[in-house]
């Protein structure tokens, strides 16, 4: 029974560090600011659990009962915590607050856990063989929850059903426990047929997750959504009104396709049709394979590496039928080779060198983005790029975040690149920003590819021109070790949405 009742520690402090790892992930995905978010939710997690091991030396009598009681209220509050959150952020104006009422909440709970459980063991073990057992299992619980959460839990079930599951983990310690100890329990039956009663609600839950998390898109987006799905790293949506496909990524706007067609040939033909010759080409992020699709324009380039982090977002726009139709199966071209990696990882360990980069990462919304914006990244960078060649980074809007744009350039200049700051206007997005670097200057090309809808030659030179509005600020460097960019680009993008 004493193993039995040390898996039983096991479980229980896998759950508690799932639910905690959910709530940092899933604040993290819906407002921004990795670092932040889970830090708060982590600090204020342990605050709690520090409140609930307080707590639990007020427990007298019945300690099996009132740990059962826990274990379910723990199961049934943390397994539905992804949803009320999901729906939270869709309906109301309150997701903060929730977030750490059930934050709090939770942690409390589990804080009770192990303490009564200690308690519950005490005529079972010595006092130091006790605290060792116990404390030995919760922390090996603990490395299993870590390990489960990103390499299994995100990427197969999601976070509403991950919450669900582990919910039901909780809700079976609580039964198997009546079970354990049924001399040592009243109202026995009872408490089991709450037990049950309980992991049919989180059961129920499993199998409508699906319509949890289309009534919250549904609320989010304007439009229908046609395809939600997770992966290991993010929440893709896609939606359609018409003729008219948007792609969102933790709920930000990615591209419409109405207009994506100014931006993709905005960021890759300035750069790529001035660099003579050029026959390696290199994209970091674009995952879409719409720069790609733009890139394929050029007959004389040989090859062109994505490299991409997320394997489901590439593999969605390599086969989804509309999808393949807006960049014209540009990632199962035979000269594209497509990379599931880190860029900054992958730049490190590669010693190719490239006549063209694009550089097509999401906003520096975080600081596990806002690496890829650091002085650090593009002095990596320019180890690979050729003497002739040209990097080009899409560089967030100089209008409505300008000191974040100014600060993409200044960081590139203290990385030692020359660099050609421009803009264009996307409807979607209003005027939007890019950095042109190379080693050696830049010339505006002679001759664009046929066939462009948005760009052509003679309009390329004003493309480098600024109005007074989006001219240079003053801005420091993005270095990996402040990340100041992130700091900006926040404020600036909640100046604006005041």
């Amino acid at each position: 029974m004493a193993v039995l009742l040390l898996i039983s520690v096991f479980l229980i402090a896998a759950c508690g560090l799932v639910y905690e790892l959910l709530a940092g992930t899933l604040a993290s995905y819906l407002l921004g600011d990795s670092v932040l978010q889970f830090s708060t939710v982590i600090g204020s997690y342990l605050f709690a659990m520090g409140i609930g091991s307080f707590l639990s030396k007020y427990v007298g009598r019945g300690l099996v009962t009132r740990f059962i009681l826990i274990e379910l209220m723990v199961g049934l509050v943390g397994g539905l915590s992804s949803t009320i959150l999901f729906l939270a952020f869709a309906y109301t104006e309150g997701f903060r607050f929730l977030l750490y009422a059930l934050v709090i909440l939770i942690g409390t709970l589990v804080g009770l856990e192990i303490p009564l459980m200690m308690r519950i063991l005490q005529d079972r073990f010595e006092f130091r063989d006790l605290v060792a057992q116990v404390l030995t299992f919760d922390y090996l619980g603990a490395l299993g929850a870590s390990l489960i959460f990103p390499l299994w839990l995100v990427p197969q079930l999601g976070l509403v059903r991950g919450a669900l599951f582990f919910g039901l983990v909780n809700a079976a310690v609580a039964l198997w426990t009546t079970h354990l100890f049924r001399d040592r329990v009243g109202a026995l039956t009872r408490l089991r047929v709450l037990c049950f009663a309980v992991m049919g609600v989180l059961g129920i839950g499993m199998l409508y997750a699906n319509t949890v998390l289309d009534l919250a898109d549904s609320a989010l987006y304007a439009d229908e959504v046609i395809l939600a799905r997770n992966t290991r790293y993010q929440r893709i949506v896609l939606t359609k009104w018409k003729d008219d496909l948007r792609l969102f990524l933790n709920s930000h706007l990615q591209f419409s396709s109405r207009d994506e067609h100014r931006y993709h040939e905005a960021l890759v033909h300035p750069g790529l049709a001035a660099v003579a010759g050029a026959r390696r080409a290199l994209v970091l992020g674009g995952g879409d394979g719409l720069a790609v699709r733009e890139m394929l324009k050029y007959p004389g380039l040989e090859s062109i590496t994505l490299v991409d982090l997320d394997a489901g977002m590439t593999e969605l726009f390599a086969t989804h039928p509309l999808l393949r139709g807006i960049n014209k199966g540009s990632l199962t071209a035979p000269k594209v080779k497509v990379i599931n990696a880190d860029a900054f990882v992958w730049l490190e360990g590669h010693d190719g060198v490239y006549d063209f980069i694009v550089i097509d990462f999401p906003d520096p919304t975080n600081f596990s983005l806002g690496k890829l914006y650091t002085t650090a990244f593009y002095r990596l960078l320019k180890h690979h790029l050729s003497e002739g060649g040209l990097a080009v980074a899409q560089s967030t809007s100089p209008l409505f975040a300008r000191q974040s744009f100014w600060c993409v350039a200044e960081t590139m200049k203290a990385a030692g690149l020359q660099v050609f700051p421009y803009h264009a206007y996307v409807p979607s997005f209003g005027e939007w920003g890019f950095i042109m670097a190379s080693k050696h200057g830049y010339e505006p090309p002679a001759s664009l590819p046929s066939g462009l809808r948005f760009l052509t030659v003679s309009m390329v030179p004003d493309l480098f021109r600024f109005p007074a509005d989006m001219g240079p600020v003053e801005a420091q460097p993005n270095r990996l070790n402040d990340q100041i960019l992130v700091r900006y680009y926040e404020r600036e993008w909640r100046e604006i949405a005041r």
